[in-house]
């Protein structure tokens, strides 16, 4: 066998096993729920532009929980609490089992972050009402532009703005998921 021909059948035998071993390693396509919404309903939705940067599984998912109403220890559509809320977009987006209160969410599951430094899928922390100083009794997720999303006690499922005064007021930290 010449050397040539020995450096063609190498090459040939080589391109094979790879055309054979990518075959076998393709992303297998995910199935989107029926649900779905496309990035210009989000957009819409949200009040904000998403980009192909953005992650429109959150967006998605936080859109399926928008007007769930309120309900201390909840967690299902029928009522759901702060905490339960972003447990479970956590769980679903992100793949994430987070602590079930907002204070212990902040203490085991997140290093803190200062608002100006606040990215997409970050966790926001408020004090509402009385209690420990600081202490978070409340939790939302960051989107972007200044808005969250969250369970208000008074209109369930909602998006807000840190803008907002009484935000201002409660708010406490920011918390970067482990």
């Amino acid at each position: 066998m010449t050397r040539r021909h020995f450096i063609t059948s190498s090459l040939g035998m080589l391109l094979f096993i790879l055309a054979l071993t990518s075959c076998g390693s393709r992303k297998q396509r995910v199935a989107l729920p029926a649900d779905f919404k496309g990035p210009k309903e989000l957009s819409r939705l949200y009040g904000v532009r998403l980009t192909p940067d953005d992650n429109i599984f959150l967006y998605n998912e936080g859109a399926r929980w928008l007007g769930v109403p309120h309900r201390m220890g909840g967690m299902t559509k029928k009522g759901v609490d702060c905490s339960g809320f972003v447990a479970i977009v956590y769980r679903e987006v992100y793949g994430k089992q987070l602590a079930r209160s907002a204070a212990d969410m902040l203490k085991h599951n997140c290093k803190k972050v200062s608002r100006a430094n606040l990215k997409e899928g970050d966790l926001v922390f408020f004090r509402t009402g009385k209690g420990k100083k600081n202490v978070p009794n409340h939790v939302g997720i960051y989107l972007k532009n200044g808005k969250f999303i969250h369970t208000s006690t008074s209109n369930g499922v909602v998006v807000s703005s840190l803008s907002e005064p009484y935000y201002i007021r409660a708010w406490l930290t920011g918390g970067r998921v482990r």
